[in-house]
């Protein structure tokens, strides 16, 4: 049994940080059964000239930028969800997904919508991408206006990535949301929500705002949020009475630390729900020789949990992140458009 394997059979779902064709067939022989993407995925593959051929058919069609960086999106997105199509066949709709992001921009800086209007433009942009897709799911961002759309996008029967969350606050209202609309649903067999919760960003945050954390704590925050959140989660979704799991996603399990290994938070996490890996995590974990087991239930000692809550401002904490994951979102986005247009043809 390889590395990967052994997290797999711990009991993750183990899905691709990546629609990188190639890392995707990769990752698939490991064991990978889900994949997600976002403008910074989708912008270093076209970076790459691999797929100049295929942006050459919409740029004869006569896309603007804006209409090839979608249409790209689409098809990278579409090309991974053949892939896992089996496994989301096999399991009734509880795995085999690939997650599609809607439009950043909504979330720039510069962007003078209300929060309404935010919302519904996410309903709208929901909606579209997910038409005719049987294994794709929605990816909307635990902002005001994402938490604004989540129930009548469930109500819709839109599958749905709730993500950038950082604190307990924004999944409860994500999942109270995302309740509302199953609820209206009358095909309640089919909802899938999945919330993603990112661990490392965390732990880089502590690492300069909170210097004073012990060393058996410092370093422990994304991890200990991260499971506090999952056991939250099980617990509410436990009586609803639905067919598919709504779980968590343990996202940005990347290390930001030289000093920490590369799969820190993939063994941190291993045993349940989701975890999505960028691709040289992955490698790092196959490489790594290790055979891993669940641990995603086991908790630091009671004095390092004691620690963190006394010390750790989580609300200053979400404030800050939420600050700086609202510019890694927009601006990848704004960096996409101008390789495309880098690309087209000059007339």
């Amino acid at each position: 049994m390889t590395p990967l394997q052994s997290i797999v059979a711990a009991g993750t779902k183990l899905w691709l940080d990546s629609v990188d064709p190639d890392e995707i067939a990769r990752n698939r022989a490991f064991g990978a059964t889900g994949a997600t993407s976002n403008p910074i995925i989708i912008s270093d593959l076209l970076n790459t000239g691999r797929f100049d051929a295929d942006m050459a058919k919409f740029f004869a069609a006569g896309h603007a930028d804006e209409a090839v960086a979608w249409a790209m999106t689409d098809k990278l997105v579409k090309d991974a969800q053949l892939v896992f199509e089996p496994t989301w066949h096999e399991t009734k709709g509880d795995d085999g997904w690939v997650s599609f992001e809607l439009d950043p921009l909504l979330e720039d800086l510069a962007n003078t919508m209300s929060v309404a209007d935010k919302s519904k433009r996410y309903v709208e942009l929901g909606k579209h991408y997910f038409a005719g897709n049987c294994n794709r799911m929605i990816k909307v961002p635990a902002t005001p206006g994402g938490l604004g759309a989540l129930e009548d996008l469930v109500a819709a029967g839109v599958a749905i990535n709730c993500t950038l969350i950082f604190s307990e606050r924004q999944y409860l209202l994500a999942r109270d949301a995302c309740w509302r609309g199953a609820q209206r649903r009358t095909d309640k067999q089919n909802v899938k929500t999945v919330y993603s919760i990112f661990v490392s960003r965390l732990d880089v945050y502590t690492d300069k705002a909170v210097p004073t954390l012990s060393p058996a704590a410092q370093g422990m925050v994304g991890i200990v949020n991260a499971k506090r959140i999952f056991q939250v989660n099980k617990t509410f979704w436990a009586d609803k009475g639905l067919a598919l799991q709504q779980e968590m996603i343990f996202a940005s399990t990347g290390t930001k630390k030289k000093e920490d290994p590369a799969w820190k938070y993939v063994a941190a996490f291993a045993g349940s729900d989701i975890e999505t890996n960028p691709p040289g995590t992955n490698k790092a974990v196959q490489e790594s020789g290790q055979t891993f087991t669940s641990q995603v239930n086991v908790m630091p000692s009671a004095e390092v949990l004691a620690e963190i809550d006394a010390k750790v401002d989580m609300k200053k904490l979400e404030e800050t992140l939420m600050a700086e994951g609202l510019s890694k979102f927009a601006d990848p986005f704004k960096s996409l458009l101008k390789l495309i247009a880098s690309k087209r043809p000059k007339a």
